[in-house]
This record gives structure tokens, sequence and C-alpha cells, in this order.
């Protein structure tokens, strides 16, 4: 019989975390091997940050930009790899997070959603055809009233998708806010909107507008499993893997290296 992938669970007491745990406590190719949170949290079988990965082969993590980079500078040159689902990450924490990746296996996504990951692909084939001088895109995205950074992740990876595929950089094409007397819109500008209300687990919506028409790629989420599911996939995956930064497109085998 295989041996199974021993999983380790950051955030243990957050929505996602529960979630994820379920998940591995119900898949036979996986032991659920440690759960941890926050320093100051205690009991529930929760164990230390430096115990959980002397315990895993992989890591799952959905907390915030800020814990996930300290856990992959902690983590880093120790064996497991990491599975990272946090967002809202500067530029900082990006680079100590691919620094860490020198040295272990890390996947780490905006979103871990299927339909999310074939959406961007739809989204760069798009903004590929159509011409930035007669097709302005705007990206809308919902969550709920929790969630503490804004654009989503997500819409940040959509944003990319269609700034890379018309070849030009998102920071220099991104409006992320309009408000008062803002001008006419530039050409090639590509626009965020964002909602926050209710328990809306998440919407993402990409529109493409010319003159004479309109078209409008979009995704909904209707529960949060499908991201633990898809992290959960991409733990099998990185498991074992030399190190490096991966994302859901390699997971899906999207993407050749």
């Amino acid at each position: 019989m295989a041996a199974t992938i021993r999983i380790a669970v950051a955030g243990a007491l957050g929505h996602m975390g529960r979630t994820v745990t379920a998940m591995v406590q119900a898949d036979p190719a996986l032991t659920l091997a440690a759960r941890f949170d926050r320093p100051d949290a205690a009991g529930d079988g929760l164990v230390s940050p430096d115990e959980a990965l002397a315990a895993a082969d992989v890591v799952i993590d959905f907390t915030t930009a800020a814990a996930s980079a300290a856990l992959a500078e902690q983590a880093a040159g120790k064996g497991p790899a990491l599975v990272i689902g946090s967002t809202g990450f500067d530029a900082a924490q990006i680079a100590a997070v691919a620094k860490a990746a020198g040295s272990t296996a890390i996947v780490r996504s905006g979103n871990f959603s299927l339909g999310v990951n074939m959406l961007m692909g739809l989204v760069a084939q798009a903004a590929r055809a159509l011409p930035a001088e007669e097709w302005d895109i705007e990206i809308f995205e919902a969550h709920h009233h929790r969630k503490v950074d804004a654009p989503s992740g997500t819409a940040l990876m959509l944003g990319e998708a269609a700034a890379q595929a018309r070849g030009v950089e998102l920071a220099k094409v991104a409006r992320r806010a309009r408000d008062g007397i803002t001008g006419a819109r530039g050409t090639g500008e590509i626009g965020f909107s964002v909602l926050r209300a209710g328990g809306i687990v998440g919407e993402h919506s990409v529109t493409f507008a010319a003159e004479e028409e309109i078209l409008t790629l979009s995704h909904s989420a209707r529960d949060r499993a499908l991201f633990a599911r898809g992290a959960i996939a991409a733990a099998k995956w990185v498991a074992g893997r030399p190190p490096g930064e991966y994302d859901m497109q390699d997971v899906l085998g999207m993407r050749e290296r």
C-alpha cells in the first residue's frame, strides 16, 4: 500500500482551515499530520509551526500575506512543500516567497479554482485578439464583508493575464479606483471595481467593451469547498517536487516549464 502524503494545515481555526482539515481527513491518500494557527492560539490539538513543518510533507496555508511570507521563510530548506492560498501580498512578501522557493517547492495562487484558471486562459485569448484601441477592459469582483484585501488576488490574476496578453505591465495600465472628475478613460486602461457585502463567496467578471458590442467572461464560486479541493489537488501534485515557485497553471498541466 502506497504511503499517504502527510498534510499540515496553517490557519486551522479559520473558515478555509477547517474546510481543508475536513477534506484531508476524508481523503485516504492523505494523513492529517498537524494543525496550527496564530502564535497565541492554543488547544484543540494545535501545534507550533516548527512542529508542523517537521511532521508534514506539504503545508496548506490559507492565512494572510504576512503570515504566509513568514512561513515560507521558516520552511525554506526544511523539507515540506507549501501550498499558499493567501492574497494581498506586497512586493517584499512576494520576494520572500520567491527566495524561499529556491530551496523548497511552493505552489502559490490567488485562486485554486479550476474554473477560474480556465477563465484566465480565455481572458488572455480575448485580450490578444481584441485591440486595446477599440476594446476597453473592466474587471469586477465581489466577496464577503470579511475579506481584507482589494482587489482580490483573483482579480489581479485576471488583470495580469489580460496585460501580459497585450504585452504591457499591469502596473502601468491598471486603474483601481475612480472618483470625482476623472477625465476620459485612457486607451489600454484595465479597470477594477470591487464589492464587499454579506457572505458572497466569490464573483469575478471581465468585460471587454467596444462601441458596438460588449463581451463578458465570468465565474461564480458557490462554495468555499472548491478552493479547498483545488488546494488539496495542488498538495498532491507538489509533494516530492523539486524546489521552485509554481501555480495552478502548472498543477493543471496548462503551462510547459
